[in-house]
């Protein structure tokens, strides 16, 4: 597979540390705003890392499902290897991509369970078929095969009938604080433009990154 010629000029906007938000939430806020008016495929997906004890780093795509307080939010099973892994090391960091846009957000800082009230809320708000997947799902965990999820599922499924779908206690929301938000413009000539935001006890400080 020959990938080495592949170019593409990114051409479409700029960033300057005069054109951005004094607050990196409003900004990552404003450019979520613009990836949904320009229709981005799920343009609220974030690329969720974190480590497990001996350092390897994992991925995964989460979708992000409140912007509160100064923090991203989103919701698993506890029990699933990220789960597990902030458990142990809550530092994490996340990654929005809208390629329509020729842009990234970059976030770094740390990992803390929701409120019950706020994983309730939001459980409750699911559809049904997804409060059964949640409640059969022992996320990451093997599984003889296709079959048997689906026997689980709609065993489970028959059992609420008629009933409300109780959130379980493993199942609810992750609260990312951030500490470094980086905003990433493409630009001609790979001169990229990067402006990063730094958590400090005073506020945040912004600067501009060389590409």
């Amino acid at each position: 597979m020959d990938l080495a010629h592949i170019r593409k000029e990114y051409t479409k906007q700029a960033l300057s540390k005069n054109s951005v938000s004094p607050k990196p939430i409003i900004q990552l806020e404003q450019w979520l705003n613009e990836a949904r008016d320009a229709q981005c495929m799920e343009h609220t997906a974030m690329t969720v890392a974190s480590t497990s004890t001996d350092g390897q780093p994992s991925l995964r795509v989460v979708l992000l499902k409140y912007l509160h307080n100064d923090s991203l939010f989103f919701f698993t099973n506890y029990r699933s290897r990220k789960g597990k892994e902030l458990s142990i090391n809550n530092k994490v960091a996340a990654l929005f991509f809208w390629p329509e846009l020729e842009r990234q957000v970059k976030i770094e800082g740390t990992a803390h369970k929701a409120s019950s009230e706020i994983s309730d809320n939001y459980f409750n708000s699911r559809p049904l078929e997804s409060r059964i997947s949640a409640v059969i799902s022992n996320q990451s965990a093997e599984v003889a095969n296709r079959q048997t999820l689906e026997k689980n599922w709609h065993e489970e499924e028959k059992k609420w009938e008629g009933k409300t779908i109780e959130r379980p206690d493993y199942w609810g929301g992750y609260q990312i604080k951030p500490t470094r938000i980086e905003f990433w413009q493409g630009r001609p000539y790979r001169l990229h433009d990067r402006i990063v935001f730094q958590k400090t006890i005073e506020g945040w400080q912004t600067k501009r990154l060389s590409p």
